[in-house]
């Protein structure tokens, strides 16, 4: 292995070290090894069939195919594309004011990117995708990971960094053009409204007259304020010492909230109506997004990690050791129609658009261009945060999808049918299952239904939509198998739902952030005060802004007659998709300017299919004639029941439930056409300016800053190498004064 120091400053030691590794006979043993694996696993997952498939194939494919991707295609858009500079300052270091922009621990900012982008995505759209069967939603998921939304996740992490950390929207206006960033803008915040409120509709489903998740979902927060006070002030850089602190206290809060269930006064304090839970989400959210980011935001999305990574951890290995069968064929009645329970659609497009995150997801591209960006210490960690942050958050949707197929069908289909099917008890689900799925094979009784219930201390667990129950469920029949038996289900179902709400918690307040620079930069074309993220008066208003739109949706959805998760989670996806879709333009654009033209397949294979999946769908649920599918053959059938002065429609009951439905789906037909429209002009102004670049003479000039030395060093990885360990030392060696001195000079 050769090594490379590379130094700024003569007076100052290091600030990066280039480790070039050389292949060996054991490394090559072990890369056969793992490809052997992997390439076992997929021939198990995509070509065995019948009723012994093994969960545990899914692990094996899995990570085998992550660990190849990271190691070797992520290495490559790395050398290609990004060429990160270990020399370059970032603007975490250039513009450190200790709120918006600091230099964090890659430890503690992998953490943060992680629980950001692990929303309620990788959950529930897994789970709702399996009504499709294994198969499908398996190979979207491991592949599109790896040549779509890693790859997206990585690049504009990577732009983003090279342009003082601005937000897409602002990426969009510089290299697009001020009329293409005017409609990107705008279509992001509008995007990024629908995206924040259906998280916030999965966590209320969750959570709602749950004592028990409340209360240990509450406790996160003094939980996370206590680590950023002790890791900033009390024992500044102990990472290590806090996580210990944190997780310890973290699980106090999983038994406290179990005393909390069954003391009658306490939980009745904690036993919060859906209404309820949206107005606390909406306060929380201001303030998660105003408040220092060290306070609140990066401990508790770091504590957040800690309990995401393990329990997805602890649960694959759960799997390998129960080894659960398949209970879910490969491909279903569903995959090829549009009556579907859990959604209305068939494959293609809507299995693409329903697992978004996990597989590709644009709202993590918000992410990569919001928070992370200025927080990030080195250049050289982008891909271990972008790409591989990414692929973490496509084991937990294998995971979830996994938990999901091994469930019995008839408890899956009776969890995630919507209430106005199954009227809400075992007995009508049970009906409904056995009478009217129409699936082959497919049967229930009430006693089941009501004995599952009881296991898993839940009154009822009929029509528990939003995907996170369903995962709950499965979690908890695997690890009560490893952990305790049936007696302890009950506990692993509520710590999986709180598990659940974490993931989701952590991406409102860390979007809502993000939604509050994007708005800020957009504002700030026309009034550029509002450009300075550390302007209170700015972050207030910015912020009280895109809380009040999105909460406006979120108390539209939790109250939707229809239920809100199943008319509004397919806008959610597409709008998800299509964002994805205007950041692979931008990229794409990015790429030809600099004048690597020949690398521009790299985003834009994973754009032109984006492209196909969301113009179908768009397309379906705009023109559809089947009120099932389409919103505005739902928006006018209801209407013209009420004209003709009827009180009820199909599971509807009740005038007002009509004008309801009538309301929200005029509301999510508009924003169909609207956010098509959108994407569109963007994509076709990106084009333009690929076109542009490709027929210029050498790289056309992009908005990147100008280079700055570097000043401070920090590892590459998670793991420092000894190599590292010499430099760090003769950083932790040097006066501060001494850096500052040669600052100075």
């Amino acid at each position: 292995m050769s090594v490379e120091f590379i130094k700024t400053d003569e007076d100052l030691p290091p600030v990066a070290v280039v480790e070039r590794p050389k292949w060996t006979p054991a490394k090559i043993v072990l890369w056969v090894a793992i490809a052997i694996i992997a390439a076992i696993g997929w021939i198990m997952v995509a070509f065995v069939r019948g009723e012994d498939l093994s969960a545990s194939w899914f692990v094996a494919a899995a990570v085998g195919s992550y660990l190849i991707a990271f190691r070797f295609y992520a290495r490559f858009v790395e050398a290609k594309v990004c060429r990160p500079d270990p020399r370059r300052a970032t603007p975490a270091e250039l513009k450190d004011n200790g709120r918006d922009f600091t230099p964090t621990d890659r430890r503690v900012l992998f953490g943060h990117h992680f629980a950001a982008i692990s929303g309620a995505g990788p959950l529930v759209g897994p789970v709702l995708a399996a009504q499709m069967g294994y198969l499908p939603g398996t190979l979207w998921i491991i592949f599109g990971v790896i040549f779509a939304g890693a790859v997206q996740d990585f690049m504009v992490l990577y732009f983003s960094m090279r342009r003082n950390g601005r937000s897409l929207g602002q990426m969009a206006r510089d290299e697009l053009g001020k009329v293409g960033g005017i409609i990107a803008s705008i279509g992001i915040l509008l995007i990024m409204v629908i995206l924040i409120a259906v998280l916030g509709i999965v966590i209320i489903n969750a959570l709602a007259e749950s004592p028990w998740g409340v209360f240990s979902i509450a406790m996160t927060i003094p939980i996370a304020v206590l680590m950023g006070v002790y890791m900033r002030y009390i024992r500044p850089g102990k990472v290590v010492e806090t996580s210990v602190i944190g997780v310890f206290l973290l699980v106090v809060a999983i038994i406290a909230g179990g005393w909390v269930h069954e003391n009658p006064f306490w939980s009745e304090v904690f036993h919060l109506e859906k209404t309820t839970l949206a107005w606390c989400l909406m306060i929380y959210g201001f303030f998660a997004a105003v408040l220092p980011v060290w306070i609140l935001l990066a401990p508790r999305d770091y504590l957040s990690t800690f309990m995401k990574i393990g329990t997805i951890l602890l649960l694959a290995v759960g799997i390998v050791i129960v080894n659960p069968t398949v209970q879910m064929p490969a491909v279903t009645e569903f995959a090829s129609n549009t009556d579907g329970p859990a959604f209305a659609g068939a494959l293609f497009p809507f299995l693409f658009i329903t697992i978004a995150c996990g597989a590709l997801s644009g709202f993590h591209a918000l992410i990569s261009s919001g928070t992370t960006p200025k927080l990030i210490e080195k250049e050289s960690q982008a891909r271990l945060i972008g790409y591989g942050g990414m692929l973490m958050e496509s084991f937990v949707a294998i995971m979830a999808l996994v938990a999901a197929v091994c469930l019995d069908k008839g408890l899956y289909f009776a969890m995630n049918a919507a209430e106005p099917l199954t009227g809400g008890t075992a007995q009508g689900a049970a009906d409904f299952i056995n009478n009217q799925l129409g699936m082959t094979g497919v049967q229930t009784s009430p006693e089941f239904l009501e004995n599952q219930a009881v296991l898993v201390g839940e009154e009822s667990i009929v029509s528990r939509t939003g995907g996170a129950p369903t995962l709950a469920m499965g979690m908890a029949q695997i690890l009560g198998n490893v952990f305790g038996g049936q007696a302890m289900m009950s506990f692993w179902y509520h710590f999986a739902v709180m598990f659940e709400a974490l993931f989701i918690l952590t991406t409102i307040d860390a979007g809502t952030r993000v939604a509050r620079f994007m708005l800020g930069d957009a504002i700030g074309n026309f009034v550029p005060r509002f450009r300075d993220p550390s302007w209170n008066v700015g972050a207030w208003i910015t912020t009280a802004v895109m809380v009040g739109a999105w909460g406006s949706i979120l108390l539209m959805g939790v109250t939707d007659p229809l239920g809100g998760i199943n008319t509004l989670f397919p806008l959610f996806g597409i709008s998800n998709q299509l964002l994805a879709a205007i950041a692979l333009a931008v990229v794409f654009a990015l790429v030809c300017k600099m004048g690597l033209a020949k690398w521009a397949w790299i985003p834009g294979i994973p754009l032109a299919w984006d492209l196909a999946v969301t113009m179908t769908a768009s397309w379906q649920k705009i023109f559809s004639s089947d009120p099932k599918l389409g919103y505005w053959a739902q928006h006018f059938a209801y209407r013209d029941a009420l004209a003709a002065g009827e009180t009820s429609l199909g599971t509807t009951e009740g005038a007002a439930a009509m004008q309801a439905v009538v309301r929200n789906t005029f509301i999510q037909g508009t924003l169909s056409i609207v956010f098509a429209v959108i994407v569109l002009m963007v994509v076709v102004m990106a084009l333009w300016a690929a076109y542009k670049s490709i027929t210029a003479k050498g790289p056309l000039p992009t908005t990147e800053e100008p280079f700055q030395p570097s000043r401070m060093f920090a590892p590459k990885g998670l793991i420092m190498t000894s190599a590292e360990k010499q430099v760090k030392e003769q950083w932790d060696a040097l006066e501060p004064a001494a850096v500052q001195r040669t600052g100075q000079a």
